[in-house]
C-alpha cells in the first residue's frame, strides 16, 4: 500500500504538467476568442490583468475605496475577509492562517505540488464542467484576489491519500458568485475533458454543512491509465475561500476530504483575521 501514494502524487504532476503544457492561464477560452485566464483577474479581450491569485492585488485598497487594507468600507454590508464587512485578506495573512505542520495530529503540511501554477487554468469540455476542472488548481471565476496554496501529507504510510487545499481570498460578493457556479456545476456537470485527461462519475456529495456555506463533490479521473478517485469540500467563511482536493487510489468507497483538516483551517482563518482589523 505504501506505494499508492507516490503513484496518485505522479498522476497528479502528470496533470500539472500537462497544464503547463497546455499554456494554463494564458490562452483563450475557445469560445470568443479574448484571453480566459481566471488567473488573470477578468476577461479582458486580448489583454492580461495582473495575476491576483499568487498574491494581493491592490493591498493598500483592494477594494477600490481609498481607505487601507483592513479598514470597513463604511457602504459595504456584505461578507469579506474571514468575517463580514471586512476587505479581502492579503496573501501574508493567508500564509499566516494557513494551516502548519503541528496544527492537526496526523497530518504534515509542505509546499503543495504546482504551487506556481495556483489560480491558473484549461479550457474544459464541455464548459459547464469548467468550474469543477478549475479547482485542480484552485483557480475560479470571478479570480481569487490572493491565494495560497498547501500539501497535507498523512503520517501514516498506509493512508494513499494525497491532499490539498488552498485558501483564496475575494472582494465582496465574489466567493458567494464562485460557491454558485461551483454548486451550479455539480448538479450539471456528470464528465468532462480538461488538460487532456478524462474526468467522469462527477457528482455532489453531502454539503459539509461549514462556514458561511459549503459545497462538496466527488469524481473519477483517468490519468496516464490510472482511475483516480477525488473528492473535493469548498466551504466560504465571509469573502474567503477554503478548498481541499482528496485523491487515493486504493480506497475509492472512502475517498474523502479529512473533516478535522478542514475544521481545523476554518478555526486557524479566523484568528488572524482578528488580529488584522
Amino acid at each position: 500500500m505504501k506505494i499508492a501514494r507516490p503513484l496518485v502524487a505522479a498522476s497528479a504532476v502528470a496533470v500539472l504538467g500537462c497544464v503547463a503544457a497546455c499554456g494554463g492561464g494564458g490562452g483563450g477560452d475557445g469560445r470568443d476568442g479574448k484571453s480566459s485566464s481566471k488567473a488573470s483577474g477578468r476577461t479582458t479581450g486580448g489583454e492580461e490583468t495582473k495575476a491576483p491569485a499568487g498574491g494581493s492585488q491592490d493591498a493598500e485598497d483592494p477594494q477600490g475605496t481609498g481607505a487601507p487594507q483592513g479598514t470597513r468600507d463604511p457602504q459595504d454590508s456584505s461578507g469579506g475577509g474571514a468575517r463580514k464587512g471586512d476587505g479581502p485578506l492579503t496573501e501574508a495573512q493567508l500564509k499566516k492562517a494557513a494551516l502548519a505542520t503541528g496544527d492537526v495530529k496526523g497530518f504534515e503540511v509542505e509546499e503543495s505540488e504546482g504551487a506556481d501554477l495556483l489560480g491558473q487554468t484549461v479550457p474544459a469540455t464541455p464548459s459547464k464542467c469548467q468550474p469543477i476542472a478549475d479547482m485542480f488548481l484552485f483557480s475560479t471565476d470571478p479570480a481569487s484576489r490572493a491565494g495560497v496554496s498547501r500539501g497535507a501529507v498523512p503520517k501514516d504510510e498506509m493512508n494513499a491519500s494525497v491532499i490539498t487545499f488552498a485558501l483564496l481570498s475575494y472582494r465582496s460578493g465574489e466567493a458567494d458568485e464562485v460557491m454558485d457556479g461551483l454548486r451550479s456545476a455539480t448538479e450539471k456537470c456528470t464528465a468532462y475533458r480538461h488538460a487532456d485527461y478524462d474526468y467522469k462519475n462527477v457528482k455532489p456529495a453531502a454539503d459539509p454543512d461549514l462556514g458561511d456555506e459549503s459545497v462538496a463533490f466527488r469524481l473519477v479521473a483517468s490519468i496516464e491509465g490510472a482511475q483516480v478517485p477525488a473528492a473535493y469540500t469548498v466551504v466560504r467563511d465571509g469573502t474567503t475561500l477554503v478548498a481541499f482536493s482528496s485523491m487515493n487510489m486504493l480506497d475509492a468507497d472512502k475517498i474523502e476530504v479529512p473533516a478535522e483538516l478542514v475544521e481545523a483551517q476554518l478555526a486557524k482563518l479566523a484568528k488572524p483575521a482578528k488580529k488584522a482589523r
